[in-house]
């Protein structure tokens, strides 16, 4: 962002953004634990034309609305390859991201300060990490960060309905993504205090304008209404069925108030997300020494302009700190925001000595770490390292894999030694990209046969004859989504010993052309593993393949605790 004219810097960093986020698009397929589950459902709307209810093999999928499964589907439907259809919402969300954050930035300060901005989003692990993958979250990000830019353009430079109203549509758009979608609401919450306050500028709405304010509402109700009327009117076509009764439930109420109020599962201490924003948010969290005395300067010069996105990047935090369930990515909706109101003072902070040093130790960090790690497995081989390696499958790609690391680390190390006199930000940038570009076009194609179930699927279709059928039990959406060819399941959320008792039975109406593909704990002791084949340690799990034969007379596995 610094040599050349504004518009060449311009299409430099947009390249840039395309390579670090795209690289890698088409070389591997959806890998656990919830990119299967999401392509699987996705690509069973596509097979049967049901896209208002998700399923998961023969049961229906209700832990999250269909919006990420409506976008992979028509991914496909426009590129024709599940490859790059399963990851091309993640990348186009995080590009619309981008320009937001910059236009956002633009409108506010000046166009350097959103260029700024929109380049310390790309500077966060957990946000690289995550838009490089099949996840509801960046896509989340997108309608959040699209509902923060319609509302901070009305209240801070309106006031302007037409954004207003956009913002609050996106912001339903959010909740029909996953339920936390209406977060860009409570910017209406530091609004209010900084008009008491007299913060500027907060523009006055005019008198006489109620009913536009609650015209946001009713733009929040007809984006959630675009899903849930449909929904609801054709659960009513399924009377007979209580599976649809109970999706309704279920996706209304328990997987969204009784999930936030009752966790169940990820729980952690109240203070989880601080190492998330000091760790998780590098090298971005570098600037915090920088942006943290200006912020409280601007606040204390009753600027409005970081007032209400940093209110709200607070409330984010403290909303999602109060249920016992937390995971790391439940804040990272919240990082355009800090990039936003970081962009306006970077270029300072980059020219202070102590930021140009925080930039060249990290990345001489991150080259010894990568170049020592990767040298400590590959010629020690200590357990941890063959523990991994036999947990994940890697098999022989396990020297691959640390030769991978090495490569990264060294060639980081060379961006460093020969970036040691240009400035300093540009080698973080070009050693930040390297590890995503070299991720997505190296461990891509390394990873994805033990990674993604291809391998394991492959041999299982090598296996079967062109009038064999197959059963599944235990099974996981990757085995169903890579298997490449029908199979019978017996529900997928069902105890694994009635799964197991429903695929004998239906094994045994054909013995002669029916196998079972099976997971090795919901089979023991039941299985006779002399006519049975052993599959292997695929995803953490061994598996097995075996006809009518291999199961002991009189023989049922204990249920699952």
């Amino acid at each position: 962002m610094t040599t050349g004219g504004p518009a060449r810097r311009w299409w430099l960093f947009w390249l840039y953004a395309l390579l670090v986020i795209g690289a890698g698009i088409g070389l591997r397929d959806p890998w656990p634990s919830d990119e299967p589950r999401y392509t699987l459902a996705a690509q069973q709307m596509v097979s049967s034309g049901d896209w208002l209810f998700p399923h998961r093999g023969s049961e229906l999928y209700a832990d999250k609305p269909p919006m990420l499964m409506w976008t992979e589907a028509a991914s496909y439907m426009v590129t024709g390859h599940w490859r790059i259809a399963f990851l091309l919402p993640s990348l186009l969300s995080a590009l619309g991201c981008l320009w937001l954050v910059y236009d956002l930035g633009r409108r506010l300060w000046n166009p350097r300060a959103g260029a700024y901005a929109a380049a310390a989003m790309l500077m966060c692990f957990q946000l690289m990490f995550q838009v490089k993958r099949a996840q509801i979250d960046p896509l989340l990000m997108l309608f959040v960060t699209a509902a923060n830019w319609g509302m901070l353009r009305h209240l801070l430079l309106g006031p302007n309905w037409r954004a207003w109203w956009f913002g609050c549509f996106c912001a339903g758009l959010g909740i029909i993504t996953k339920g936390v979608g209406f977060l860009p609401l409570l910017l209406l919450l530091p609004w209010l205090l900084g008009r008491r306050l007299g913060f500027q500028p907060l523009p006055a709405a005019g008198p006489g304008t109620a009913l536009r304010w609650w015209g946001g509402l009713l733009a929040v109700l007809a984006a959630v209404a675009l899903w849930l009327v449909p929904m609801l009117l054709g659960a009513r076509q399924h009377p007979a069925d209580p599976a649809y009764a109970a999706y309704v439930h279920d996706i209304l109420f328990h997987q969204t108030a009784d999930r936030y109020a009752h966790s169940w599962i990820h729980r952690q201490p109240v203070w989880y997300f601080l190492p998330v924003v000091l760790l998780n948010w590098l090298p971005l969290s570098l600037s915090y020494p920088g942006t943290l005395p200006r912020w409280w300067q601007a606040l204390r010069q009753r600027d409005a302009r970081i007032l209400l996105p940093l209110g709200w990047l607070l409330l984010v935090l403290v909303f999602f700190s109060i249920p016992s369930g937390k995971r790391d990515v439940y804040i990272m909706p919240a990082v355009p925001m800090l990039a936003l109101i970081s962009g306006p003072y970077l270029e300072s902070i980059l020219a202070t000595r102590w930021m140009r040093r925080c930039c060249k130790v990290f990345v001489a960090a991150l080259a010894v770490t990568l170049t020592v790690g990767g040298l400590y497995a590959w010629l020690g081989h200590p357990h941890a390292v063959q523990h991994l390696s036999v947990e994940r499958g890697f098999g022989q790609d396990g020297d691959s894999l640390w030769w991978m690391v090495i490569g990264l680390g060294l060639g980081i190390g060379l961006i460093g030694w020969f970036g040691r006199r240009q400035r300093p930000e540009m080698t973080l940038l070009a050693a930040w990209g390297l590890i995503w570009i070299g991720w997505g076009l190296w461990g891509y194609p390394l990873l994805n046969s033990s990674s993604s179930a291809a391998g394991l699927m492959a041999e299982v279709r090598n296996r079967l004859g062109p009038e064999d059928q197959l059963g599944l039990v235990a099974w996981k959406e990757q085995n169903l989504l890579m298997l490449g060819r029908p199979a019978t399941d017996f529900g997928f959320s069902r105890p694994e010993a009635e799964q197991f008792r429903r695929g004998t039975a239906w094994q045994a109406a054909d013995p002669a052309h029916r196998w079972l593909f099976a997971l090795d704990e919901a089979v023991q002791p039941c299985l006779d593993p002399q006519h049975a084949i052993a599959l292997g340690h695929a995803n953490r799990r061994d598996w097995w393949l075996f006809r009518a034969d291999a199961v002991r007379p009189d023989c049922m596995p204990a249920s699952s605790p």
